[in-house]
């Protein structure tokens, strides 16, 4: 990789980190249910009307659509929304290398190395130590929403393992079509119509900054650059970047929202990175995981 594409890689990771914040931002202006909705209405138009349908069933795009775009979002948004801090929860969703490998192994009766079997050990062993240094509340509740997104995101990933190679621009443009419609109508039931029209009458600048960049910035723009990147290289190169994720997640929630982590949550942390680059690194140059982010 040139020193191009290693940017391009680590905007893509600080893109994803960033976007905690940003959601974190956004759900003062916005319903949670509301907000997920617009971002994916967004991010499909117009340009599902220029880019062509991947090459894949419709029924993996509709499957892709349900599971990571309404069930995986609206835990996490939900989770974020009831106090589940942006910085953490960057963290826990890389709890889907976990579950996938586990997944994998469960559906497809691939068996995890040895050096998987140790990292997915070491990754929970720091998943629990972090249940631990939360307090029982909102702040530990939003975070079970957030580690039942990871759970999401990797059954997501068993499906995009099903679609094989397609340009992921593409794929993740069509399946943005799906969720709208279902988060509209769970937004009015759960969320009322009273509260999507305050939102609207009372939108802010940071509110309309917030859906813009995670609909575009890390959505269609980000995915565009992953997406290229792994067909150039492959994920053995590109996955180990996603590292990168919770490091500017925990940051940026640091410096913008002012969060602040204990040195137990610090440790905590590091073991669970250390852990998932024990499941994703693989010396024979294969990865365990068909995408990371």
């Amino acid at each position: 990789m040139q020193v191009r594409d290693i940017l391009i890689a680590t905007f893509c990771a600080f893109a994803w980190g960033f976007s905690f914040v940003v959601i974190k931002i956004g759900l003062n202006s916005f319903p949670p249910l509301m907000f997920s909705a617009i971002r994916f209405l967004l991010a499909a138009l117009p340009l599902v009307f220029f880019l062509k349908k991947p090459d894949v069933s419709w029924r993996i795009i509709l499957g892709m659509g349900f599971v990571l775009g309404v069930v995986k979002f609206t835990l996490l948004f939900v989770g974020l929304s009831i106090g589940a801090s942006a910085g953490l929860a960057s963290i826990v969703m890389q709890s889907q290398a976990f579950f996938t490998v586990v997944l994998v192994a469960l559906v497809f009766g691939t068996r995890p190395s040895k050096q998987q079997i140790a990292g997915l050990f070491v990754a929970f062993s720091g998943l629990t130590l972090i249940g631990f240094t939360i307090e029982t509340g909102a702040g530990s509740l939003g975070l079970a929403f957030v580690t039942l997104a990871g759970l999401a995101w990797a059954i997501s990933n068993l499906i995009m393992r099903r679609a094989g190679e397609v340009k992921m621009l593409n794929l993740m443009v069509w399946v943005c079509l799906v969720p709208p419609i279902p988060l509209a109508i769970l937004s009015v039931v759960f969320e009322g119509t009273d509260a999507s029209i305050s939102a609207i009458h009372g939108l802010n600048w940071s509110g309309f900054a917030a859906v813009v960049y995670v609909a575009y910035i890390a959505t269609i723009l980000a995915y565009a650059g992953w997406g290229s990147l792994i067909q150039r290289f492959g994920p053995n190169q590109v996955a180990p970047f996603s590292l990168l994720v919770p490091v500017f997640g925990m940051s940026t929630s640091a410096i913008v929202l002012g969060e602040s982590f204990g040195p137990l949550q610090v440790v905590a942390s590091l073991v669970v990175l250390v852990g998932i680059a024990l499941v994703i690194w693989k010396r024979n140059g294969q990865n365990a995981l068909v995408r990371t982010s």
